[in-house]
């Protein structure tokens, strides 16, 4: 019986969601898991943006932002598996728009996730303004266990 099936790494290119997308690498190879990299695109505040193209134009650099950070712990990945570290690891990316903690919990629902590994804070939006608000109200609100890096 493996302990993870399915491991959720939500990640926004942050230094403390690059160590956590480390750390599911290593348990994802020790129980041959699926890693599925999540980025938010946090809309909910742009809609209070007067300006319509000053939102859009938010918007499209939050996505490519997003893009870049699930390319980073591909290559991240792919690099382990050259060095022969993680052989056995599979993941899917998925980019969703919304209030981060609200899409993390609902993915964990729909995709049946075992394990949540996330960082102790991002760096989008109005987060860098509460650290760890997001982490925080997935600690407490996820039916399954959490593991936070810092």
């Amino acid at each position: 019986m493996k302990l993870y099936k399915k491991i959720l790494l939500p990640t926004d290119g942050s230094e403390y969601s690059e160590k956590a997308g480390e750390h599911a690498i290593w348990i994802a190879e020790k129980s041959i898991s699926q890693i599925i990299v999540l980025n938010v695109i946090d809309t909910s505040y742009l809609k209070s943006i007067p300006q319509h193209d000053l939102e859009l134009s938010l918007e499209e650099q939050f996505k490519e932002e997003g893009n870049m950070a699930v390319k980073k712990f591909s290559e991240k990945l792919e690099q382990s598996q050259c060095e022969g570290t993680c052989k056995n690891v599979q993941f899917q990316s998925l980019i969703k728009k919304g209030k981060p903690a609200d899409e993390i919990l609902k993915i964990i629902k729909e995709e049946g996730i075992d394990l949540v590994v996330i960082g102790a804070s991002g760096k989008h939006g109005l987060n860098r303004l509460y650290p760890g608000s997001v982490t925080e109200r997935v600690v407490r609100s996820a039916t399954c266990p959490v593991l936070v890096i810092k």
